[in-house]
């Protein structure tokens, strides 16, 4: 390496993305702008959140620039910098870019870290970053769990599902979980401890209403939605009265050329539910008290996150594409250096 490997977009993806739409190239290292400075990035965050971002769509953010390098949530390492508050070699989380060197002003996402807090830098992008946060908020706050309902969570072996599955636990709730594979299904109980596992792999709409009518009886309280299309419709099938549905994700429609959309949106008049669009970006101010909240529960041994590390900034394409396959086993980050 003699500069800055960037990870660019360079054509707009159709579908499921493919190599041609990324290049890797070198750059010079930048230098600190007045009052900003410069982070050599460590760990970044890949997300489903990034499809959405490639696209030249109206969002909760812009679309990344073609030319410009994949915009990403990173932990790393201040090299050089113009401001006061940020002295080199403090460790500091920000949205940046799947790049090695970034350039960062204060202000926004961007806030200083104590990585003696935790056992890895990466942390930082799980279980005490957005991902951990998302499910902190998204179920604590958004839905308001009360003992004894039933939590029913979608794409629940991921990463936020994973978490939110378990932060019900802690609420007293019963946790119903949807995921792909027996394998996933396994780790539901045996590593996160939901109370029941379903697989909706190989099943139509009414099968897997049925196998969630079976498991939920009495209808799902919470429903907390990672996936979308014919998931999100069996699950609506099977709503209590005043059911809350969390809109958190929609991954099956991510590279879908054509969306899917809800089928079954009469359910939530016949049960006089609510559905709750839910971005973290709401809750940037208070970071600070759910992530202290979430390192005490993770200290007491009472929740669990499992990253999946893939190294080098060259795989950044085959670990990105570890989201849309499955093939991730816990939150995925990218190790960069």
């Amino acid at each position: 390496m003699t500069g800055n490997r960037q990870f660019l977009l360079v054509r707009r993806p159709q579908g499921a993305p493919v190599p041609e739409d990324f290049q890797l190239v070198d750059t010079p290292v930048p230098v600190p702008p007045p009052g900003g400075f410069v982070v050599r990035n460590r760990f970044a965050s890949l997300d489903p959140a990034q499809r959405g971002w490639m696209d030249d769509a109206e969002s909760y953010m812009p679309p990344i620039p073609l030319g410009d390098p994949v915009r990403a949530t990173t932990v790393g390492t201040v090299h050089a910098s113009d401001n006061p508050d940020f002295r080199p070699g403090q460790w500091v989380l920000g949205v940046n870019a799947l790049e090695d060197y970034s350039v960062a002003l204060p202000g926004g996402f961007t806030m200083p870290v104590d990585v003696d807090l935790v056992p890895s830098p990466s942390n930082f992008l799980s279980v005490l970053g957005a991902v951990g946060l998302t499910a902190y908020f998204g179920l604590l706050d958004m839905a308001q769990p009360q003992r004894g309902e039933t939590l029913l969570v979608s794409g629940a072996a991921g990463a936020v599902g994973s978490v939110v599955g378990q932060l019900g636990k802690i609420a007293g709730c019963r946790v119903i979980g949807i995921a792909g594979g027996a394998d996933k299904c396994r780790r539901l109980i045996e590593d996160y401890h939901f109370d029941v596992a379903i697989d909706y792999k190989g099943k139509t709409v009414a099968a897997l209403s049925a196998e969630i009518a079976a498991a939920a009886p009495n209808g799902a309280n919470i429903v907390f939605e990672n996936v979308g299309g014919d998931v999100m419709d069996a699950e609506l099938l099977n709503l209590a009265l005043n059911a809350r549905v969390v809109l958190c994700g929609l991954i099956s429609e991510y590279n879908a050329p054509e969306k899917i959309g809800i089928r079954n949106l009469w359910e939530v008049i016949a049960r006089q539910a609510t559905i709750h669009g839910f971005l973290i970006a709401a809750y940037v101010d208070r970071f600070g008290e759910g992530a202290a909240a979430m390192a005490q529960w993770v200290a007491e041994g009472k929740l669990r996150m499992d990253e999946d590390i893939q190294e080098g900034l060259e795989n950044a394409y085959p670990a990105f594409m570890r989201l849309f396959s499955g093939a991730n086993t816990g939150k995925l980050v990218l190790k960069i250096g």
